[in-house]
Order: structure tokens, then C-alpha cells, then sequence
């Protein structure tokens, strides 16, 4: 049994003592459901599966290329690992709290001094359990984030710079934001997605940029066709 484990079983263990607040009856409520309450607190989601990874994180609309997943997967990993580092500081600080909590428990002879020191004592117990579960969840997506890298990495682009995938990435994301107007899309938000599709075009180059959307094999459907007709009609 790890560390993390030990922890949370005694908080679990003594959580009869944990809710002086609650009447008698509703601790005796809680205390019947100690089992399935320590199942829920180990079990719970706290980051994003897999699944939400790959679907939601990584979906191609918004990453239409495997390059933009890949960068993607860098920023999103970034970001955790940024994370993972400011709560081993506050994990740390909370074991110094937990150790100064501890010896002052043994030094004082205040009963009231000593009540006050054995609930910030417990305090820093549950934060140890809290950080440690959520550090030991960060961990797990960051070791997704450095699989579904590998998968994307097939040497077809470039690692090294991210500018580099976006001048056919945004684009191919602008063709599908243009794909998803309907006439019911605010003005506003029309104007703004056309804005970024024209602008891309121009950058491009009429040529390149028709090359570029007909390597989608996504059809658009009469409906959007139609849209896209009203909306980007030649100057």
C-alpha cells in the first residue's frame, strides 16, 4: 500500500470526528457510507481521459491536420507539466506546515493551543492526500500527451516550429468553420470567420489555397454550399 493511500484511508477512518458541524444522526448517515464515499474520493475523474484527449482536445475540426494535433499536444502538455511544477511548491510547503503542526503539538501544554494545532495538522493531511492525487492524475496525462505525440510524429512535418504546420493548418480550420455556417450564424461571427477564410486565401494565393481545400474529402452539403455562395461571392 502506497503513501497516498495511507493517507486517505485514515482520513476515511476518522471521518466520524471530521464533521462536528453535522448533527449525530447525519454523521451515522455518512459513517454507513464511508465505504462507497472512499470509493468515489480514489475513483473520481479530475483531468481529461483519453477518450477526451483524442475526441474532444484533438478533434478535426479545430486540428484538421496532424501537425496541429501534434502542436496541440505540446501546448496542452506544457501546460500541465507548468501545473504539475507549481503543486509540488505548494505540496512542499504544506509537508513544512504539517511538520511545524506537529512539533508544536508536542511542545505546547495549552489544551486550546493544542486543539487549534491538531486542526491545521489535519488540515495539511487532507491537502497531502488532495495534492498527491491530483499530482499523481497530472502525471497520467502527461504521459498521454508524450504517447499521442509519438503516434502523430510520422516525420511529414516539422517538430521544431510551430509556424511552420499553420499556413495549411488555420486554413484547412477556416474551410471548416465556413462548412458549419448556417443562416442563423450572427452577423458578427459570420463576418469574423469570413474575415479569417479570405485573408488566408490572400496569403495563400487563389491557387494554392483552392489546391489546399481539395485535399479535404469532406463534402459540403447543399445546404452550406449554398451559404458559402451568398457569403463569398467574387468581388
Amino acid at each position: 500500500m502506497n503513501k497516498e493511500e495511507v493517507i486517505t484511508i485514515k482520513e476515511f477512518k476518522d471521518m466520524e470526528a471530521n464533521f462536528p458541524m453535522l448533527s449525530n444522526s447525519f454523521n451515522e448517515k455518512i459513517s454507513e457510507l464511508k465505504k462507497e464515499l472512499y470509493d468515489t474520493y480514489t475513483k473520481k475523474q479530475i483531468f481529461r481521459t483519453e477518450t477526451e484527449m483524442r475526441l474532444s482536445v484533438l478533434n478535426d475540426y479545430k486540428h484538421p491536420t496532424p501537425a496541429a494535433k501534434y502542436w496541440q499536444c505540446v501546448k496542452e502538455q506544457s501546460g500541465m507539466f507548468e501545473n504539475l511544477m507549481t503543486l509540488s511548491f505548494e505540496y512542499r510547503r504544506n509537508e513544512i506546515e504539517l511538520l511545524k503542526s506537529e512539533k508544536k503539538i508536542e511542545e505546547t501544554e495549552d489544551e486550546f493551543a493544542r486543539m487549534e494545532l491538531e486542526v491545521d495538522r489535519d488540515e495539511c493531511l487532507y491537502k497531502r492526500s488532495q495534492f498527491e492525487q491530483t499530482g499523481k492524475d497530472r502525471a497520467r496525462e502527461l504521459e498521454h500527451w508524450s504517447r499521442i505525440k509519438k503516434e502523430l510524429d510520422n516525420g511529414s512535418f516539422d517538430t521544431k516550429n510551430p509556424n511552420t504546420h499553420q499556413m495549411e493548418s488555420l486554413p484547412l480550420r477556416f474551410q471548416n468553420q465556413i462548412k458549419s455556417m448556417t443562416p442563423s450564424t450572427p452577423a458578427s461571427e459570420a463576418q469574423n470567420i469570413i474575415g479569417l477564410y479570405k485573408t488566408a486565401e490572400r496569403h495563400l494565393g487563389t491557387e494554392n489555397f483552392e489546391k489546399l481545400k481539395n485535399r479535404k474529402t469532406i463534402k459540403i452539403g447543399k445546404i452550406q454550399k449554398s451559404i458559402k455562395d451568398i457569403y463569398l461571392k467574387p468581388e
